[in-house]
């Protein structure tokens, strides 16, 4: 007797059947009324079907996962069923029940070859394949070679291939898919009818996803299923992969796919944190932007996703102010914000924002120290953003006028107080105030930096355009008061300005030079001595 102790019999691997089966291969479309977005090639598929004008070299192209293989499958069920009697011919509704239709589904048909060119490039394999091409489909009506990622085939294996694609046997067809036509010699392309598979919708992923999720009894919110749309890009495939890691990722208890566990899950940025993020940028609110920024990269979202967030922003108001449709996908808090930044804004400040925004992004991308590229970013958004259009500039320098534009936007200007004794009644006057009392520091600071929105005794409005460092902003409220004796409300204000006292007196400077020089005697005197030079002049005196 054996003294070792009895476990029974070991445990067994579960059952083949059982195994899980992902959602991308268990939803894979088995007929072309399943196939998503594609309905104007089923519908030429369906014509040459039914006239019989079959080619015998197909060519699908499209992004990665919009069923390319699956309409390549698809066309190879379609041209061998023959229907549950087994009398029916070509379709473009295969029944899915005859022997080929169930062989061709479960990829043993013997007369249905695949074949991945990616680990089959050389001119042996393709040779093989012209070898048997020349022999009769074994129980099919037509031998059917679905070739995957045709364009990773070698030079040599293309040219092989030429002489049998252009005149193949008539019970041979040839499908083929890539994701990078451009690279599939025009040699090959012009032999072959080609498809080009669009990206899906969102909202007819969304649906799919919702159609998926009710099959497989998985509650998810239609905000969560149309983030995973978003992420997807078009790709059936990518978005079913993405919603079965949603599946996974959601509570067991019965909370289903969230929204907010999708974009925890994806990293991606939350909508409406964006949303006042991009407020923040266009009220040049920096404090504000550089935060809300700080509290999406707490929450782990890549500094680009939040970029790109504000891209699709901008791009989304854009066409709202071209006067295209709203995008029904939105929540109602953001097409409300999209129309009226649609209203406010002009197409200059769009442009110019998107081009801030792209170039953040770039930056970004490659930067060693990503949040504080993506907050450079926004600065420089905030900061100019609002400077005037160069074309506009261009046009008024063009016809003589000062450039000086003010701001479509800008807040309404506070009520000015009265004036008081003490204050001076312009800009200028209270910079010579101040260095008339000592301040020659902060005086040439004003005069060669700060550019005036509002000024009223009292209140003083300077332009964010040019941004006056916040110990200056100190240094002057402190000094206006005790120069004369009353405090002073100092703001900064999203609008470009007016120009600087010392741009005026350079300017005044220059015309009175440009006068001068415009004389009868001066330009006499340029005629006769063209080497000479004004030096001086003094405009009080009528020698000249």
């Amino acid at each position: 007797m054996s003294d070792s102790l009895d476990l029974g019999e070991p445990p067994q691997p579960a059952a083949k059947g059982d195994a899980y089966r992902v959602l991308a291969r268990k939803y894979r479309p088995q007929t072309f009324g399943q196939l998503i977005g594609q309905d104007a090639m089923v519908q030429t598929l369906g014509n040459a079907i039914k006239r019989d004008r079959l080619a015998h070299a197909f060519l699908l192209t499209g992004v990665r996962g919009v069923g390319k293989t699956s309409t390549a499958r698809l066309i190879a069920k379609a041209l061998n069923c023959i229907g549950p009697d087994g009398n029916g011919g070509p379709t473009i509704d295969p029944c899915g029940v005859c022997e080929p239709c169930r062989a061709i589904a479960e990829g043993r048909h013997i007369d249905v070859i695949e074949m991945d060119a990616a680990s089959h490039t050389g001119i042996d394999d393709i040779r093989e394949i012209i070898e048997a091409s020349r022999y009769a489909a074994v129980s099919a009506r037509y031998k059917i070679y679905i070739i995957d990622e045709v364009h990773m085939l070698s030079k040599a294996a293309f040219n092989g291939l030429l002489k049998t694609l252009e005149e193949p046997p008539g019970h041979v067809k040839f499908l083929f898919a890539t994701t990078e036509v451009n690279k599939v010699p025009v040699t090959v392309l012009s032999r072959c009818q080609r498809f080009d598979l669009r990206r899906i919708p969102a909202e007819k992923l969304a649906a799919h996803f919702a159609a998926v999720c009710t099959a497989e009894g998985v509650v998810a919110e239609p905000e969560a299923l149309a983030l995973i749309a978003r992420a997807a890009e078009g790709s059936a495939r990518d978005g079913l992969s993405i919603l079965d890691q949603g599946i996974a990722h959601a509570d067991l208890e019965g909370g289903g796919v969230t929204a907010g566990a999708v974009r925890e899950m994806l990293g991606l940025s939350d909508r409406g944190a964006i949303r006042d993020l991009m407020a923040s940028v266009l009220a040049a609110d920096a404090p504000g932007a550089l935060a809300g920024l700080r509290r999406q990269y707490d929450h782990g979202v890549d500094p680009a996703g939040v970029l790109r967030a504000l891209l699709e922003g901008v791009h989304g108001v854009t066409l709202l102010k071209v006067g295209a449709a709203d995008d029904v996908a939105q929540p109602a808090e953001e097409r409300a914000a999209y129309r009226d930044w649609a209203d406010r804004l002009s197409f200059p400040a769009l442009h110019r924002l998107w081009q801030l925004f792209l170039k953040g992004h770039e930056e970004v991308a490659r930067a060693a120290l990503p949040i504080e590229a993506a907050e450079m970013a926004l600065l420089r958004a905030i900061h100019a953003s609002s400077l005037p259009d160069p074309g506009d500039l261009a046009r008024q320098i063009a016809s003589g006028a000062t450039p000086v534009i003010a701001a479509p936007a800008a807040a309404p200007a506070p009520i000015p107080e009265p004036a008081r004794t003490g204050a001076p009644a312009d800009f200028a006057g209270l910079v010579a105030l101040l260095e008339d009392k000592g301040h020659h520091a902060l005086a040439a600071r004003l005069k060669h930096g700060a550019r005036i929105v509002d000024y009223t005794p009292g209140a003083i409005a300077f332009s964010g355009t040019r941004p006056i460092a916040t110990d200056t902003l100190g240094d002057l409220t402190a000094a206006l008061k005790s120069v004369t004796g009353m405090p002073w409300k100092i703001a900064m204000r999203d609008a470009p300005g007016e120009a600087t006292l010392k741009e005026i007196e350079d300017a005044a400077a220059a015309a009175e030079r440009q006068a001068v020089l415009d004389t009868p005697m001066v330009k006499a005197a340029f005629e006769t001595f063209p080497a000479s030079e004004l030096i001086d002049w003094t405009p009080k005196r009528n020698v000249l």
